[in-house]
């Protein structure tokens, strides 16, 4: 709580509303085109209520920057209390790499090769991945209340053309049941990056959840119990996976002063298990994460982002841990026996909006796995951290454009290291 009431008291007091980036949200909310199901004209009031529901879509809590905008078409039902829409985004990225190619689309201090590989130091690359569909209804009723069904899809690129299931799941009330990000996630307080994977302390898992999630006035709160998706270490000599039987428990506190803008602490527990082949047993240990995080508008045309994460048995809910089988690993000093290193990681950014249509952010993110000292190999991921700077601009409502530049670092536990360069480029057309 006492983290909670600081981060509060230095964004909070320096903030203000009426930010340069709300006026673009504004725009795109009032942009849609209503078609009514039944050929019934909508009265003004009508259209100012279903565009305070688009407004709100804007400004939901678990919204990251690189999601698909709402829907340019919505369908509405006879009684002007439904609202459904159909849409998408098509995205193209391309980068080059030089001094060492990072062997994946998304730009992983912790995938940096050490040594370095001669055959690949430069390196070409496009994706489609990210492109999606997605469908949305929104509703109310004297039984449900507010409600809303969300289902979303992405192309994942040339080398893995699934449509694969980002997210579905509904929302009633205070409750949210189905495929959603993590309530120990807050992608709104992450930076926006042309590159994909965003920075290296990133914490955005999506899992089977039930959520409960209550406002009280600049207040809210909210618990969950999330489906386990650890990612554990074994030899399959003197250890294996078994079943992950325990569901996460995932809680946040935030405090909000106005719409887009809020400190939030939030925090896991979770039950990673496996199997000890030496005692013939099965083992569950505990792994933890706590996070602080922040966004927030010190002056009309910039935006700050703030996040730092610590935890335990946490890697595979964060960027570059997820890299590095964290979760769980082995003992040296005795066989058959798995714990759960320590981490922690942090990023710093800021957007500055020179119109509403034309802004640039920089960010710079580090994190670090703490290994026992005898579990330490010469080759062993220590930290790793990332920075970039990029412009963005929307050509229109729904076209737009960026490009970026990233640098970043691996270190060993040897010392040994190596940097990594990236320039990027994107475009993408939500409809």
């Amino acid at each position: 709580m006492a983290l909670c009431v600081l981060a509060t008291s230095i964004t909070g007091v320096f903030s203000v509303a009426g930010a340069v980036v709300d006026q673009r949200l504004d725009s795109l909310s009032r942009s849609h085109q209503f078609i009514t199901t039944g050929g019934q004209k909508l009265s003004h009031e009508d259209i100012d209520s279903l565009t305070k529901t688009i407004y709100g879509f804007y400004y939901s809590q678990f919204r990251h920057s690189q999601d698909p905008e709402a829907p340019y078409f919505m369908f509405i039902s006879k009684e002007a209390n439904v609202m459904m829409g159909i849409g998408g985004v098509v995205r193209m990225r391309g980068w080059y790499d030089w001094g060492g190619a990072i062997p994946s689309n998304g730009f992983v201090p912790a995938l940096i090769p050490i040594p370095s590989d001669p055959a690949n130091s430069r390196k070409l690359g496009t994706t489609p991945a990210g492109t999606s569909l997605f469908f949305r209804l929104m509703g109310s009723s004297k039984v449900l209340g507010d409600y809303q069904l969300y289902i979303e899809a992405n192309f994942n690129g040339y080398h893995s053309r699934d449509f694969e299931l980002k997210k579905a799941y509904a929302q009633l009330r205070d409750f949210t049941i189905g495929y959603a990000p993590s309530t120990f996630s807050d992608p709104a307080a992450l930076p926006p990056t042309v590159d994909a994977q965003g920075p290296t302390n990133k914490i955005s898992p999506t899992a089977v959840l039930v959520r409960w999630m209550p406002e009280f006035g600049r207040w809210s709160i909210a618990l969950s119990l999330e489906s386990p998706d650890g990612v554990i270490s074994v030899d399959d000599k003197t250890t294996s996976k078994s079943g992950q039987w325990l569901p996460d428990g995932a809680l946040f506190l935030q405090y909000g002063w106005t719409r887009g803008q809020h400190v939030r602490l939030s925090g896991i527990i979770r039950g990673l298990s496996y199997r000890d082949l030496v005692a013939q047993r099965n083992r569950t240990i505990a792994g933890w994460g706590v996070q602080l995080s922040s966004v927030a508008h010190p002056w009309s045309p910039v935006t700050t982002y703030l996040s730092a994460s610590y935890g335990r048995g946490y890697g595979s809910l964060c960027n570059d841990l997820m890299a590095v089988t964290s979760d769980l690993v082995p003992d040296v000093e005795m066989p058959g026996t798995l714990y759960a290193p320590d981490g922690w990681g942090y990023c710093a950014g800021v957007q500055y909006n020179f119109t509403p249509e034309l802004f640039c952010s920089a960010q710079f993110s580090q994190t670090h796995l703490l290994l026992r000292k005898a579990d330490t190999k010469p080759d062993s991921y220590k930290y790793g951290w990332c920075a970039s700077a990029n412009v963005f601009w929307n050509l229109t409502r729904r076209l737009q454009i960026g490009a970026e530049i990233d640098i970043a670092k691996r270190q060993n536990e040897s010392g040994e290291h190596r940097y990594a360069r990236r320039v990027g480029a994107m475009i993408q057309f939500s409809f």
